[in-house]
């Protein structure tokens, strides 16, 4: 291919990059075998260093409450939509009472008969009661007269019993909202038949909110800081407020291996309405740290590495760290250097073990 083709074939910033290169390597003198490299260098120091956790989750109400109609049948009406707010004891939704008004009809007969097999009783055993007195009767008389009435007597209690029921299944009828909240979810529609428990609506209680958040599994393994969590309104920060963990659910979302995780807020600002998308920022517990820049790292296998400075004869060598996490420009190490050690900052790139450098004024600190 000719040196044409190569020009237009080749994109600007890919130009631009070739001549930083060719650029650079005309700058650098050559090294004969053995010479030393000249390199920035930066003394090792730990310092405690407080990380921060930032998630963005969402506003819910900590109680959500599923209502379905206690008995079966077909809904001829919903007076009530997502997002509408309702007081307790509102109707939400109605079914067709027939069934259960002749039932209700059924129990009312059932106690006037049961009424009425009682009043024939009692006048029977006040009836015997007299002529056993009287020495008419017989005392056998007496008990039979005696048993009848008592049986009439569960017997209308039984109807009655099963008149009450028949009357709290004709309430049943009509869904109603157990507490102020505010409707999030309805599952009814007009015509529809609905099955006994099958859930019609889903009711967010006003009272206190939670924050959820989905927490990655790994954040777990770190030790919290005993302070709170600041939840901040996503679409704008000075609306904030404080909160607690109050759950944290037992299983792990196989799709995104992330842990729920539930914030209970101290108070709850107007403007986090449900659904609200808020930031989480927690804090975790001090760590002692060493701030190294990105470009000081390298690689030895796929763990990250520092060229570290022998004091001694001023070669280097690359030693495995432990990095605890980046943060933009620098990267956090935990391990596998000591205080006071020196590592190469800068100019890492062309260095091979047991390469003698010399540190560059104005290195860095």
């Amino acid at each position: 291919m000719g040196s044409a083709t190569v020009e237009t074939t080749m994109t600007r910033s890919g130009r631009m990059m070739l001549a930083a290169l060719l650029l650079s390597a005309t700058a650098m003198p050559a090294l004969a075998d053995g010479a030393s490299r000249p390199v920035r260098t930066a003394p090792v120091h730990f310092e405690e260093r407080e990380q921060t956790v930032t998630i963005t989750g969402e506003v819910v109400a900590r109680v959500e409450t599923d209502l379905s109609f206690r008995v079966g049948g077909r809904i001829t009406g919903w007076f009530v939509d997502v997002g509408d707010a309702v007081k307790e004891g509102q109707v939400l939704a109605r079914l067709d009472p027939e069934e259960q008004k002749a039932d209700v009809e059924a129990g009312e007969a059932g106690i006037r008969a049961a009424e009425a097999q009682l009043k024939l009783a009692r006048a029977n055993f006040d009836r015997q009661k007299s002529l056993l007195n009287d020495g008419i009767s017989t005392r056998r008389d007496f008990d039979d007269a005696e048993t009848a009435l008592r049986t009439a007597e569960s017997a209308r209690e039984a109807a009655v019993a099963q008149s009450d029921t028949a009357k709290e299944l004709l309430s049943y009828t009509e869904l109603r909202a157990p507490a102020d909240g505010i409707v999030t979810a309805r599952l009814a529609e007009a015509g529809q038949v609905a099955q006994a428990a099958q859930t019609m609506f889903t009711i967010a209680d006003t009272g206190p909110r939670d924050a959820v958040f989905n927490v990655y599994e790994s954040l777990f393994f770190e030790q919290p800081s005993k302070d709170g969590v600041i939840v901040t309104l996503l679409s704008d920060d000075k609306i904030r407020t404080t909160g607690h963990v109050r759950e944290v659910s037992p299983t792990i979302d196989t799709q995104t291996g992330t842990v729920r995780v539930k914030i209970a807020m101290d108070q709850t600002p107007p403007e986090m309405t449900l659904g609200a998308s808020v930031v989480g920022v927690g804090s975790l517990a001090p760590r002692r740290v060493a701030v190294v820049p990105w470009q000081a790292l390298s690689g030895v296998g796929s763990r990250p590495a520092l060229w570290i400075v022998d004091k001694a004869n001023n070669t280097v060598s690359l030693r495995p760290v432990e990095v605890l996490s980046f943060e933009t420009g620098s990267a956090l190490v935990s391990g596998g250097i000591e205080e006071g050690e020196t590592y190469v900052a800068d100019g890492t790139k062309l260095l091979r073990p047991g390469q003698t450098v010399t540190a560059l004024e104005g290195g860095a600190q």
